[in-house]
């Protein structure tokens, strides 16, 4: 394969706004007022963010796990015989391990005596009720239903958008999260979703529509972001949308914000950054971000892969007509086979390093160990 095809491949940026579903869980505890584990009890998991409400019951040692869900904001409780004993407001999931939430009923009985429970259910309607006071009641009860319903349409709407993203059906996920930003304009995933949704879109469309789509795109990034502005995510894809519009410098910012709120994802951010710009056919600054992700990650194999290859573009024919790589070339595939000796991109390296007269070493020590000096091939 030559050098030029190679350059010319198009990269693949590792994640964005509708990749980026990881799942959470919760796990926990519960006591009922004896101090013993409570069997059955029913734990109720309520979605803040965006609507969304799930069950589980505790075993017979009263421990819970629900997991596969979505990461944001939670209200957990916990239900016996059918009436609520206690709540935790406003837990936020995290990546990795459970999010533990326990319950123990007996102190949340104490705390209810103290006047720390929950404020009590309104009270049924009364035959001596005035007229004002029933029109009240009713108004009050039929703000009540609205909201429901909008809440669920708000929930079909969003569910209907991410089931046409996984089909990559573009146009119907546009649609169903616009309807979705209209019945929830409070929601950031939402708008995260709908940004995703315009810059693929974005990407199969060509000319204005496809300008169209993208200014669109960055326009709901910058409404999740206004919404959430410590969501690495949104700014990583934010950055992504601007490279396409060749506002580097801009990017540039955003990606080092996601990298701040983010520092372990640092890395696949400005490799993120690369591909796009290697797409766009910005050698120059897909270089510079390559050499980021490494700075962030040393152990980035495909970082040093791809650093190699954009360095590529800038060799030049000696003259003995043999190609003569800048500084750094070499060492970036010799360090990617190093760390990827097994890795898909494992003959491409070795065929830019053949390319450029230099030897390919095999000889890696085990990660820890000193590596020892190659002794050198003669050519």
């Amino acid at each position: 394969m030559s050098r030029k095809m190679l350059l010319a491949l198009p990269l693949t940026v590792l994640f964005s706004t509708a990749c980026f579903a990881q799942t959470v869980a919760f796990e926990g505890d519960v006591k009922g007022d004896d101090g013993k584990p409570v069997q059955k009890a029913v734990v109720k998991i309520e979605r803040k963010d965006i609507k969304g409400s799930y069950k589980v019951n505790t075993d017979k040692k009263g421990h819970y796990f629900y997991g596969g869900l979505p990461n944001g904001t939670y209200k957990l409780s916990v239900e016996i015989d059918g009436k609520e004993r206690d709540s935790i407001d406003n837990v936020k999931s995290k990546f990795g391990d459970p999010t533990p939430v326990n319950f123990d009923l007996a102190a949340a009985s104490a705390r209810a005596g103290a006047g720390g429970g929950a404020a009590a259910p309104p009270k049924e309607v009364e035959r001596g009720m005035s007229a004002s006071q029933k029109a009240d009641f009713e108004k009050k009860k039929a703000e009540q239903e609205q909201a429901l319903k909008k809440n669920k349409e708000l929930n079909d709407a969003f569910n209907a958008g991410v089931d046409a993203q996984n089909a990559k059906q573009w146009d119907v996920a546009v649609q169903s999260f616009e309807k979705a930003s209209t019945l929830g304009p409070e929601q950031n995933v939402v708008w995260g979703r709908l940004a995703d949704s315009y810059t693929s879109l974005a990407s199969s469309k060509t000319g204005a529509e496809s300008d169209d789509a993208l200014n669109k795109g960055v326009a709901a990034y910058q409404k999740a972001i206004e919404l959430k502005p410590d969501a690495p995510e949104y700014h990583n894809n934010f950055a992504l949308a601007l490279a396409k519009q060749k506002k580097f410098t801009e990017a540039q910012a955003e990606l080092t914000k996601a990298a701040q709120l983010d520092p372990t994802q640092a890395g696949k951010y400005y490799y993120n950054m690369g591909a796009v710009l290697v797409n766009t056919g910005q050698s120059e600054p897909a270089a510079e971000a390559f050499k980021k992700a490494i700075e962030a990650d040393p152990n980035y194999a495909d970082a040093y892969l791809q650093y190699g290859i954009t360095l590529m573009g800038k060799a030049t024919i000696g003259g003995d007509g043999k190609m003569v790589p800048v500084a750094g070339t070499v060492e970036a595939f010799q360090k990617y086979l190093e760390l990827a000796p097994n890795g898909k991109d494992v003959e491409t390296a070795k065929a830019m390093l053949d390319s450029v007269g230099a030897k390919v070493d095999t000889q890696f020590s085990k990660p820890g160990e000193k590596k020892a000096t190659p002794k050198k091939k003669s050519q």
